[in-house]
């Protein structure tokens, strides 16, 4: 059995390589996974701009110079040398682009284990974990692909809201404006779905020209502005600014025209080419969103069932919307092997293409 990695260079994401190589040998309380298919979205960009920043590459380690992006799918047990984990057993979870992997259950439960695996250690557990899908309350087969395409990112849109509201949306919000920007981006109209609930703030969607329709038909943004129309909005708006772009000249526009600009919250780089640093800006520091911190506050206050709870149920309601067969907001599109894999990586890389599709891929061969 050989494994096929798909492999960037961490320092030029756009040049790419496949390598096939046998499958090493399991040990002694691993098990070999087929990974059978995954999402591919700009969240998965993100991992690797921030690859270095954030240690995305250190789930799964590739020699020097290289690396190989994390994704959200699925995979299925195919050898196991671990007492808890039988072979046939699916499982969703983090996994490399590659066509299996090698894991080190430990904690196994029957909702699942997490990878114990030494180089993992020190990375945050909500990584680390595999959840048995004959066991997850999110799973049904039916939307597999929604699932993986869009429940980490849903969780992190959720997320994001809780932790505004958690600060009272750093005093604006009343009758403030809450500025997403990449608004055609999964993760930005997830948050937009939910701060669209909340009473006296205004969300923004902040888009380019070619996008401004598709957010518009979403629903969940109150306006849509392109990138180049900041002027519509008022300059002595109370605001806040949800960075999903990572754009430093949008970053630094935004920053110099809103005078009540109250909080910059720093979310992903979907515009890989105009990512950049946020020093010397005008008004407040750029500050970066990490997920897992607000799910361990949370964890602390509420206790994992409630917010389990409660995620569920957000997540029911999102799902509901996206999958309205009236006007879907996501169409899945599949691609097998891994010339098809490389091509559709390029297009998300690139930004091309109708940002109502979603891409679910596989590195088997036919």
């Amino acid at each position: 059995m050989n494994t096929i990695d798909f492999l960037v260079r961490k320092d030029s994401l756009g040049d790419t390589e496949l390598r096939e190589a046998p499958a090493p040998p399991l040990a002694a309380g691993q098990v070999r996974l087929a990974v059978e298919q995954f999402a591919l979205t700009a969240n998965n960009i993100t991992y690797a701009a921030f690859g270095e920043a954030m240690n995305y590459w250190g789930f799964y380690p590739a020699e020097s110079g290289w690396g190989r992006i994390p994704v959200w799918g699925f995979g299925s047990v195919v050898e196991s040398q671990h007492p808890d984990v039988s072979v046939g057993e699916k499982f969703y979870g983090y996994y490399p682009m590659s066509s299996s992997v090698v894991l080190q259950p430990v904690r196994p439960s029957p909702a699942g284990f997490f990878d114990g695996a030494e180089h993992r250690a020190a990375l945050h557990p909500v990584y680390n974990n595999y959840t048995r899908c004959s066991a997850d309350p999110f799973y049904t087969p039916q939307t597999e692909d929604v699932q993986a395409l869009l429940r980490p990112l849903f969780m992190t849109s959720w997320l994001i809201d809780d932790f505004l509201a958690d600060n009272d949306f750093f005093g604006a919000g009343d009758g403030g404006l809450m500025l997403l920007s990449s608004a055609s981006s999964k993760t930005a109209y997830g948050t937009a779905f939910q701060l669209a609930q909340r009473q006296g703030i205004e969300v923004v969607g902040l888009t380019s020209a070619a996008n401004l329709e598709f957010c518009r038909s979403l629903g969940c943004y109150h306006r849509v502005v392109a990138y180049d129309q900041l002027d519509q909005i008022a300059p002595g708006a109370t605001c806040v600014y949800i960075d999903f772009a990572g754009n430093a000249g949008l970053r630094r526009a935004i920053h110099t025209r809103f005078a009540n600009l109250k909080y910059s919250s720093s979310i992903g780089g979907t515009h890989v080419e105009q990512l950049g640093g946020a020093r010397d800006l005008p008004g407040p520091r750029a500050t970066l969103f990490f997920a897992p911190a607000q799910i361990k506050k949370r964890n602390a206050e509420w206790g994992a069932d409630i917010l389990g709870q409660r995620l569920l149920q957000a997540w029911r309601g999102f799902i509901g919307k996206v999958c309205d067969p009236a006007a879907p907001w996501l169409v899945v599109e599949h691609h097998v092997g891994p010339d098809a894999v490389k091509a559709a990586y390029a297009a998300v890389l690139g930004g091309r293409g109708d940002p109502r599709v979603g891409h679910m891929l596989s590195l088997a061969k036919g």
